[in-house]
């Protein structure tokens, strides 16, 4: 990755995630006074003086801390720590320098990256900065009080960060990158993918539901391409959705989606399809984007002759609106057939942005109505004149007809269907369009 990258450091509660979000131009972050609210690693893309860089939110360190969850967050920050150019260490200034504050900025010492010291919360400016002056004592250089809610001081924090930045190199062409959302309900292993694909423990995996509140961006390559991988918070029933802190992370989850090209759909092969999953595929099926149904555990599942197809049978069965995705069977935990899906992703979003010609369209749908003429009600015919591409991700046509209600859903349905066969279009919805013309209008 090219651009400068930039990470925000500190202990739980200081206001990380305002002042990222404040950088960012938007809530990207979860904001709640609860210590420990983010938990992994955030991504933004921000400018500053015509200069791009990543900004990478963390979970608070806590150096002592044996809890489980937050002892993984510093291993989180540690990672971040480690891929930034620039850190910020940000304190709280109406704390004033606490134990924490000191072993972190040991550790930041040990990393020998340039830091920049801010004291947040100086709300009141004036009266507030006179409490840098404690913060010399870590031997970090001049402190930078700021309030990150009231937008003030933040800008001498970004021109110091500027003075940073490598030098910045020749602009080339950006390579297509994928973007890629994994999505399913929640410790279906989303987390392990991502994990085991990237070889390193980017996000935080553990047995407790919902330990993925965010929705996480990582950027990988191989030798398959480019990838931006994003791990989506669980989308759990409404009915258990009762923490306002939930309540975003669904929200984020839906908003990766929408940002994603392929979602991989992900299945816990020892539970089955469930409802909640045909709900989470329903969202990407209608967003139009590429899907890869990806059946995890299947280490863990018992399997006679003939499993996997009686499986991929039933998927599809619960899954009838999905009979167009890819099924792949792997295990997250142990690798198995992990590397075979990037084929899977390159070719389902090559399908998902398809563009067809007009006149090899309207050949595939002359043949089509040649095979099978179109359906008639109360005497009246429905007539196909012609159709034409008007837009990719996903690939949809606007068919012309001489009247909408004559076109029925299944006639529609076998166009699709026709169309598939032509062109492939595998992992794609595939959408069609009538619109009325009258038969004057074409001469």
């Amino acid at each position: 990755m090219s651009k400068p990258i930039v990470a925000i450091i500190g202990k739980p509660n200081v206001g990380k995630s305002t002042f990222f979000n404040y950088l960012a131009g938007s809530r990207i972050s979860i904001v709640q006074d609860i210590p420990g609210v983010t938990r992994d690693r955030i991504y933004a893309e921000t400018n500053w003086r015509g200069r791009n860089f990543t900004l990478i939110d963390t979970g608070g360190i806590e150096p002592d801390s044996e809890d489980i969850i937050l002892s993984q967050m510093r291993q989180q920050a540690n990672l971040a720590v480690d891929m930034a150019n620039v850190i910020i260490f940000l304190t709280d200034i109406r704390q004033g320098v606490t134990a924490a504050d000191r072993e972190i900025s040991l550790m930041l010492k040990k990393s020998g990256k340039p830091i920049i010291l801010v004291c947040n919360k100086a709300d009141n400016y004036d009266k507030d900065k006179a409490g840098v002056y404690e913060f010399y004592n870590l031997g970090l250089g001049d402190p930078y009080p700021i309030s990150a809610t009231n937008a003030l001081g933040i800008g001498d924090v970004l021109d110091a960060i500027y003075e940073y930045f490598p030098e910045k190199d020749e602009e080339d062409e950006e390579d297509e990158i994928i973007k890629v959302a994994v999505i399913g309900k929640p410790n279906v292993g989303k987390s392990s993918l991502i994990n085991k694909i990237l070889g390193e423990n980017r996000t935080i995996v553990s047995n407790i539901a919902g330990t993925t509140r965010d929705a996480i961006d990582s950027y990988f390559e191989n030798q398959h391409g480019k990838y931006v991988l994003i791990d989506t918070a669980g989308i759990r029933k409404k009915s258990k959705v009762n923490e306002s802190i939930e309540k975003y992370s669904v929200i984020r989850s839906l908003l990766a989606v929408d940002r994603a090209d392929v979602c991989l759909m992900m299945i816990d092969a020892t539970e089955g399809v469930t409802d909640q999953d045909a709900k989470i595929a329903g969202e990407a099926h209608e967003a139009g984007k590429g899907i890869i149904i990806v059946v995890n555990k299947w280490d863990e599942y018992e399997k006679t002759t003939g499993t996997l197809e009686k499986y991929k049978k039933d998927v599809y069965e619960k899954l009838s609106y999905l009979s167009y995705a890819p099924v792949i069977f792997i295990s997250a935990k142990t690798g198995q057939r992990v590397d075979k899906l990037f084929n899977l992703i390159n070719n389902v979003a090559e399908q998902n942005r398809l563009r067809v010609s007009t006149s090899v369209l309207n050949q595939v749908i002359n043949e089509a109505i040649a095979i099978v003429q179109p359906p008639t009600d109360k005497g009246k015919r429905l007539r196909v004149y012609y159709g034409t591409q008007v837009s990719t991700k996903p690939p949809t046509f606007v068919v012309f007809v001489n009247n909408k209600e004559l076109f029925h859903f299944s006639y529609q349905r076998y166009l699709v269907n026709q169309i598939r066969k032509e062109f492939g279009l595998e992992g794609t919805p595939v959408r069609i369009i009538a619109r009325e013309k009258n038969e004057k209008d074409l001469k």
